[in-house]
């Protein structure tokens, strides 16, 4: 009779458990198409990020459904993936970084991904390989005249494209406390 009796309680509290446990899930989920602003709490950079690695940072403002009720407060943590993360050449190809959301106060979501990509190359490299070239040119002109231009000229060149490639790289950065918006799917 004991076990009977027991086994009936157990049951009934494990039912009731599940109930609130399903209620408690439906009542958190974040509907689909819903705009998630957060806080970046550290900055990321495409140079140093791997994808697959995590991120933290808050919510910026209250979460709420249609019928008004907060499904997360403002400052509630969330913590997102990197998806992506391409490191920037020399020369060419900005840096490339990707970031999805995953959770928002515990809740687990599914969002879109927001892609930055760092500066171009073009107008930098053309800034240090051109005023090479003229302050060459400028420079072997005074020195020997028609002749000396050209010789500076490429020798300015040279030196500008030396200096495009030892500081040519452009990574996409996004520092701590950037604000990125996420939808939801």
């Amino acid at each position: 009779m004991l076990t009977k009796h027991w086994t009936r309680r157990f049951a009934q509290s494990m039912g009731v458990t599940l109930l609130m446990v399903c209620a408690m899930a439906s009542a958190q989920r974040i509907p689909a198409g819903t705009e998630v602003t957060v806080r970046l709490a550290e900055g990321l950079e495409s140079g140093k990020a791997t994808a697959g690695q995590t991120w933290n940072g808050t919510l910026v403002n209250d979460l709420t459904s249609r019928n008004g009720k907060v499904l997360a407060r403002a400052s509630s943590p969330v913590t997102g993936v990197v998806s992506d993360s391409e490191d920037s050449g020399r020369l060419h190809a900005p840096g490339v970084l990707s970031l999805k959301l995953t959770e928002v106060n515990g809740v687990s979501v599914n969002t879109d991904t927001i892609t930055r990509d760092g500066e171009g190359h073009t107008k930098s490299n053309v800034a240090k390989i051109g005023g090479g070239t003229a302050a060459g040119a400028l420079i072997g002109g005074l020195a020997g005249g028609g002749k000396g231009a050209g010789i500076g000229a490429l020798v300015g060149a040279g030196a500008g494209t030396v200096g495009a490639l030892a500081t040519g790289k452009r990574q996409a950065k996004l520092p701590a406390e950037t604000t990125l918006t996420f939808t939801t799917r």
